[in-house]
């Protein structure tokens, strides 16, 4: 039986991955079907990562970690995990993909999440060359420049706003006329003299060309007229699909579960199912930052310790 068994590859579980091992467990598994490294590798570049003052791409800033983490005995296991259940002996199944099973007394569940794809033409084809999810991470190459952002709830209002500090202007593009945000973030951008509301339109298509990447957007108004707005990035905040289905067994969860789909923790990132964390995008409130994700996975990890210390 594994001490403790990590579901995701990210930074969240490999930070798990190396705590509990150099913590002094001997028998810990990653399960990640692909190559580890999580969101962060599909990223252009990487420069806010506290200590590491070069910026480089996600992968190459992802590349170390794996090797670091595997040096006190993580081992990583390249299969994709369907589902995990809890035991009446109070340990858990990990159900693999081909039917595999693998036993666990502890589990950290680090399956992140995946932004919502707007779905207008050219979004695939550009995105992380001028098509982005996060203004944290990618706004600060567009400092001076028009950029444009999609969405009208909290987050691509605050996103917005933050944008306006960096770019020389904001063009907010929302399907309606109100907000789901809140009144006084709403009327904060409003007054924003950098923002410029456009509302009750949709992105038609992104264009430009894979060398140089995104030139501009087309914008459907609610005439039917078509804008072209010459920007050569522009943001989407259209919600987050959690990726919480390893945490179904049935119809129903085996722990708490907020109605956005993220996973209820504590500050210990326990869930409320005794022997199971949560730790990284999958969490509830999580900033959806690297530095917090491999934060969340050695706190997880010190309390799955401690868990597996209070079963003897």
């Amino acid at each position: 039986m594994l001490d403790v068994a990590i579901i995701g590859g990210g930074p969240a579980g490999l930070s798990a991955g190396l705590y509990a091992t150099r913590g002094g467990l001997k028998n810990v598994t990653m399960f990640e079907r692909g190559m580890p490294g999580g969101q962060i590798t599909s990223s252009s570049e990487m420069e806010n990562y506290p200590g590491v003052a070069t910026v480089m791409d996600g992968m190459s800033f992802m590349a170390p970690w794996l090797e670091q983490c595997t040096r006190f005995g993580l081992k990583h296991e390249m299969a994709g995990v369907e589902k995990v259940t809890k035991n009446s002996d109070g340990s858990f199944t990990i159900v693999l993909e081909g039917g595999k099973t693998e036993q666990a007394k502890a589990v950290i569940v680090c399956t992140g999440s995946t932004p919502k794809r707007a779905g207008f033409k050219g979004e695939d084809e550009f995105f992380g060359k001028g098509v982005s999810t996060c203004a944290t991470c990618d706004g600060f190459f567009y400092k001076n420049k028009e950029v444009a952002v999609l969405g009208g709830g909290d987050t691509a209002i605050e996103e917005a706003e933050y944008l306006s500090r960096i770019c020389s202007k904001v063009y907010l593009i929302h399907r309606r006329d109100t907000f789901r945000a809140a009144p006084s973030s709403v009327e904060k951008v409003k007054k924003n003299e950098k923002i410029e509301l456009i509302l009750n339109a949709g992105i038609e298509e992104v264009y430009g060309d894979s060398t140089a990447g995104v030139k501009g957007v087309k914008i459907k108004l609610a005439d039917g007229s078509i804008r072209d707005l010459v920007v050569p990035g522009i943001f989407t905040f259209v919600g987050l699909n959690v990726r919480n289905e390893v945490l179904k067994d049935g119809d129903n969860f085996i722990c708490d579960i907020l109605p956005t789909g993220q996973v209820k923790v504590d500050l210990k990132m326990q869930t409320s199912t005794p022997g199971l964390f949560a730790a990284g995008d999958l969490r509830q409130d999580a900033p959806k930052q690297v530095v917090s994700a491999a934060a969340d996975g050695a706190v997880a990890a010190l309390s799955a310790m401690s868990y597996i210390e209070s079963l003897h």
